[in-house]
């Protein structure tokens, strides 16, 4: 049965001279729990799901289709070997570090049901210098985007509690075959797939659809 295996928050942002808010949440650290998690509103209003969660900037962190990041302790052990350093729970800035679940073939839309709290899958991570820089890892974000482990956004469609142990079921899969792995290669490397994400309706980030429009809008006049 799939679990989680820690809850991971960072209790307040370190300031940082390589985050573009001057600040980051990413440290996060494992938390006995359970804690609350919770709809939030449009991301640059409001920032992490998880109760006593901080996130050091809002325009791109947070919000309601980023609320909650997990990360597969499987691709963490994976990335563990690769870099020949030890990663801890948390250590990629996740909230839910997840043990016997796939977050990359994940569909978008799917629900999972984690203690009390319903999660809807939104898309991947997206790397960035921030997290490079915490890591201290040259090249890390070309690295990262090649290996395609992203670990999956979630929003969230029902409060509830959240700990430590908790089991993860799966209890809606939608009938499409946007895969959290499909969406980041459409965001990052593979430009040509963005439209295909639209057949996950409103379970896509309204910014990731504005950009496919975008899109859509330059081939038109080009």
């Amino acid at each position: 049965m799939p679990v989680v295996l820690s809850l991971n928050v960072a209790r307040k942002t370190i300031p940082v001279d390589y985050a573009r808010a001057g600040a980051t949440g990413i440290d996060k650290r494992p938390v006995d729990g359970p804690l609350r998690v919770s709809p939030t509103e449009a991301k640059g209003t409001a920032g992490s799901g998880v109760a006593g969660d901080s996130i050091g900037d809002w325009t791109v962190h947070g919000g309601e289709y980023q609320a909650v990041y997990g990360y597969a302790r499987e691709d963490l052990d994976w990335w563990q070997s690769e870099l020949d350093v030890p990663l801890s729970n948390g250590q990629f800035g996740e909230n839910l570090t997840t043990q016997g679940i796939d977050h990359t073939t994940a569909l978008v839309g799917e629900h999972w049901r984690i203690g009390s709290a319903l999660l809807e899958v939104t898309g991947p991570r997206i790397p960035c210098r921030t997290f490079a820089e915490f890591l201290g890892q040259r090249g890390w974000v070309k690295r990262f985007t090649q290996q395609a482990r992203p670990g999956a956004y979630f929003r969230v469609l029902e409060e509830g509690l959240i700990g430590p142990g908790d089991e993860i079921s799966v209890v809606h899969r939608p009938g499409h075959d946007v895969t959290v792995e499909l969406c980041f290669r459409a965001l990052t490397t593979e430009a040509a797939l963005l439209p295909r994400l639209l057949a996950a309706g409103d379970s896509v980030p309204p910014e990731v659809v504005e950009l496919v429009h975008k899109r859509s809008v330059v081939e038109l006049d080009s």
